[in-house]
């Protein structure tokens, strides 16, 4: 079998500034596909324009916005990163905001929590069953007993695992920060798509 080494995307930060605010923004670049990384960067642009909107006004005198990134995956044609929008917009303190994207860098397509599973698995009971049992583990303190993930949850891939996540106040309350909840891959190996990102961290090479 040839061996293909597929070259890591290049990510660069690119500053933007407006009034109270500076975002340092990821910009991909050195794919083989022009197409795709418009795909991507399109995608990323349009997910920071959502983030600073949701964060709303900054009319407060003190108001202040910054945003960042980190990627936590770029081998395999697999780039997944976090960019964060942190807020002061008046009250007791600040809201960070995390949006997480996972990209094929060959095609440009993004991918949905869904996309990572074999069609008609049961992906959602099986990855609540696990957030379920290391909140239990690691005694986190949610507002109420945990039921279940949403289909869409948040997650990014890294390590070889799949990183499922909450905002902040959506189960624990604001001392804890983003809940993460990291999972192997090989724990989910009998209903992964084979042929999505999370089937290729799921190859020994």
């Amino acid at each position: 079998m040839a061996f293909h080494f597929q070259s890591p995307a290049v990510v660069q930060s690119s500053r933007v500034a407006f009034p109270k605010a500076e975002l340092y923004v990821p910009v991909v670049s050195g794919l083989q596909s022009a197409a795709s990384r418009n795909a991507i960067n399109n995608k990323i642009r349009q997910t920071e324009r959502e983030l600073v909107h949701d964060q709303g006004s900054l009319s407060d005198p003190r108001a202040e916005m910054i945003g960042y990134f980190e990627v936590k995956t770029n081998e395999k044609n697999v780039l997944s990163l976090s960019v964060f929008n942190y807020a002061y917009t008046g009250g007791a303190h600040g809201l960070t905001l995390q949006e997480s994207l996972t990209f094929d860098t060959g095609t440009g397509k993004s991918y949905a929590l869904a996309d990572l599973f074999k069609p008609g698995s049961d992906y959602v009971k099986r990855l609540s069953d696990l957030v379920r049992a290391q909140i239990a583990a690691r005694q986190i303190e949610t507002f109420e007993p945990f039921k279940s993930i949403r289909p869409d949850q948040p997650f990014y891939i890294a390590d070889r695992s799949l990183v499922i996540y909450f905002a902040l106040y959506e189960i624990t309350p604001y001392a804890y920060g983003f809940p993460y909840f990291p999972i192997s891959v090989y724990e989910l190996s009998d209903i992964v798509n084979p042929n999505g990102p999370l089937g290729r961290m799921d190859v020994n090479d």
